[in-house]
């Protein structure tokens, strides 16, 4: 695999997006268009990526952190001004290469860019121009080869003979150069044009001047080039993005039988035999184990599933849930949860920021908030732990093997240690102890003919 440096062009406004974000920074599947062209390029084998980022640089820097290297494109003159502000990461490619990508094309695979390198080197090409052939190619610069095959020109389409509009094979706007052919030609670049700017093209047409060889690399799929120029280019990517990683997912062993229905983002790992039924939705982040069932409109967020869980209909959001536990329907496992093995979460359960032990049961209508459970513990139905006070928030404990009634109120800090019993409907407000039962509520009293009275 060549070594090489990428240079990603991320600077513009992208005002079709209507949008204050910058546009390399809206989102397909979970993850921002820039990034996935970085992601693709270190893929292919990028030893230096940087991005020239200019429209909210600091925004977009602050974004991407650590993730690449950057320039800055202070005025806005055109694609070949932007290569310019790299230019110290291209000297610093000398006798390797550069491949010139955009931040507006996340469909771009390292496979795509290793391919076009390899046929660059092959071709003994000091540039070559990353193409696709397009059946409608309106609107695009069209690529003028010579008898031998290799590349004469770049005619935009307003300029482009009838003869010329009739050829299908398209520019990208994505090159890859031999690093000091690229130094050479920026330097040569003008803006003697009509927009006062610095076209990228116009390289191409310098090192043919200077004799040196042009080719041309056709990629195999034309969505690889699709740019992101408004909200529903955004959409038509997403779909394509989403298909991909489906795919990904089912050929590594998961069942979706209806994969259209399902959305799961970038950087999301499902491990064999788990089937993700109509609905569900996966964020980036999350992990779900070997043997699970996804159902209904269940939604994960950087959450981590352990093997044999079932997940019906539930929310699950940065927590872990271990190994053969049930969760659903109606579940709502907020942040900074652990729950243990072979739990059952059922129906209307909220947890947050809890440890839930081995064996517990927590079966319906029921609050566990800022808790901490042992193994075996029974919670009855509309048991709630009272944590906040209205300015701070306290801790309940409950041990092992304990057993909470029904309509219980738990009145944090407090706790019930182990085998130890509440009635139903009391609020407990003190420490039971060990295999004790607590009753925390009014003695019944009827009054005779109240009613009629």
């Amino acid at each position: 695999m060549s070594r090489f440096t990428a240079v990603i062009l991320a600077a513009g406004m992208g005002t079709r997006m209507k949008s204050e974000i910058p546009k390399v920074l809206h989102k397909v599947c979970g993850r921002e268009l820039c990034r996935w062209v970085i992601r693709a390029a270190k893929e292919a084998g990028a030893e230096t990526t940087a991005a020239v980022i200019g429209h909210k640089a600091e925004l977009v820097r602050q974004t991407l952190g650590d993730e690449c290297s950057f320039a800055v494109q202070s005025e806005q003159l055109g694609t070949g001004h932007a290569v310019m502000q790299a230019e110290s990461f291209i000297k610093a490619a000398a006798g390797g290469h550069v491949v010139i990508l955009n931040g507006d094309t996340p469909l771009i695979t390292a496979d795509t860019i290793q391919k076009a390198i390899a046929a660059h080197e092959s071709s003994g090409n000091k540039a070559t121009v990353i193409t696709a052939e397009l059946d409608d190619a309106t609107g695009y610069g069209r690529i003028v080869r010579d008898s031998s095959g290799g590349v004469v020109k770049i005619v935009e389409h307003k300029d482009a003979t009838e003869q010329e509009r009739a050829i299908k094979e398209i520019n990208s706007g994505m090159y890859v150069f031999s690093a000091d052919s690229l130094i050479y030609a920026l330097g040569k670049l003008t803006p003697n044009n009509a927009q006062g700017e610095y076209y990228l093209t116009d390289t191409i047409e310098i090192l043919l001047s200077n004799g040196d060889k042009v080719g041309a690399y056709i990629i195999d799929d034309n969505d690889e080039i699709r740019g992101i120029n408004d909200r529903i280019q955004l959409a038509e990517a997403e779909a394509i993005m989403r298909d991909r990683i489906r795919r990904i997912h089912m050929k590594n062993g998961v069942t979706i039988p209806n994969p259209q229905s399902v959305y799961i983002e970038a950087d999301v790992e499902i491990g064999a035999d788990t089937v993700i039924y109509d609905g569900a939705m996966i964020m980036a982040g999350s992990k779900v184990g070997r043997n699970c069932t996804i159902s209904g409109a269940s939604q994960l967020s950087k959450a981590v599933i352990g093997d044999n869980v079932d997940i019906n209909n539930s929310v699950i959001k940065e927590s872990t849930v271990n190994s053969s536990t049930t969760v659903g329907p109606f579940a709502y496992i907020r942040p900074n949860c652990v729950v243990g093995e072979n739990v059952k979460v059922g129906d209307f359960v909220e947890l947050k920021n809890s440890n839930i032990g081995n064996n517990t049961k927590i079966s319906h209508l029921t609050y566990v908030g800022d808790s901490d459970v042992g193994e075996n513990v029974n919670f009855g139905c509309g048991t709630v732990t009272v944590n906040y006070d209205g300015s701070k928030k306290y801790r309940c404990t409950i041990g092992d093997n304990a057993f909470i009634g029904c309509n219980t109120n738990l009145v944090a800090p407090v706790t019930v240690k182990e085998g130890a019993y509440t009635a139903a409907g009391s609020t407990i407000t003190d420490e039971v102890p060990e295999n004790s039962l607590a009753i925390a509520r009014a003695r019944q009293v009827n009054k005779t003919d109240w009613h009629r009275k």
